[in-house]
């Protein structure tokens, strides 16, 4: 008998064409695309200041009391923000997003101010550097007063563990004369402004016997022998 080989043919093809138009559907085995990896943008650097000079008067000014500060360029920065403090009130003003590495600010003159400089760029972390300070020089002044104590510990605002039942106090000062400096120190549960704990001192901390669950405020006032600086009222919590 004569076999028609045809329709086995037909449908070996067809199977054939389905298998290939199923392969070509699903992307024909090709390799999906890898993504770039992101972006890595690095920290940028520290930059050191320069000028106006660390815990000393600045005299090169005008009249109108333009200081010009001045830093080094950080590494990988694009901007830089210059964060100005006035001692005297803690009150701050910024200069933001500055291209150079110098910026000229007019300022109230016989004012103790300090300064920092923040380099940015297209990254999410920024790079502060040191903070410095110095004295805005007055007309006529011959001796400048300390600059106001500024806390080191407890952070402003903290709540703190006491040990055997004290809490040390310290604070850094400092003066543009590089007068030999003396201190006295307020701290209490009320405001700040009781008797003294401490007078004439020329320590820069206090152990200060504390309660348990307590907010107490304090306060330094510096003295040269000639001009005192008092500074502003901080506050801590003990735990408990």
């Amino acid at each position: 008998m004569k076999t028609n080989k045809t329709p086995n043919l037909l449908i070996a093809t067809l199977t054939l064409t389905l298998a290939v138009l199923s392969s070509c559907s699903s992307g024909g085995g090709e390799d999906t695309p890898t993504p770039p990896p992101p972006v890595v943008i690095e920290a940028p650097g520290k930059s050191a200041l320069t000028a106006p000079a660390n815990n000393a008067p600045c005299q090169d000014v005008n009249t109108a009391g333009q200081v010009t500060f001045q830093w080094s360029a950080a590494t990988n920065a694009e901007t830089y923000d210059l964060k100005i403090t006035n001692l005297n009130t803690n009150a701050s003003s910024s200069q933001t997003d500055i291209t150079g590495t110098s910026k000229s600010v007019t300022l109230n003159r016989g004012i103790p101010y300090s300064w920092q400089v923040t380099a940015k760029n297209k990254g999410t972390t920024t790079t502060a550097s040191d903070t410095w300070r110095f004295y805005l020089a007055g007309d006529g002044v011959v001796n400048y007063a300390p600059f106001p104590a500024s806390p080191l510990s407890p952070t402003p605002g903290a709540t703190v563990t006491p040990t055997e039942g004290k809490v040390t106090i310290s604070w850094e000062s400092g003066d543009a004369d590089g007068d030999a400096l003396t201190y006295t120190l307020y701290a209490d549960a009320v405001d700040g402004a009781q008797s003294p704990v401490a007078s004439n001192v020329t320590a820069t901390s206090l152990a200060l016997s504390v309660q348990a669950g307590t907010v107490y405020y304090w306060r330094v006032v510096a003295n040269d022998g000639k001009n005192t600086a008092t500074s502003i009222l901080y506050t801590f919590k003990t735990a408990g």
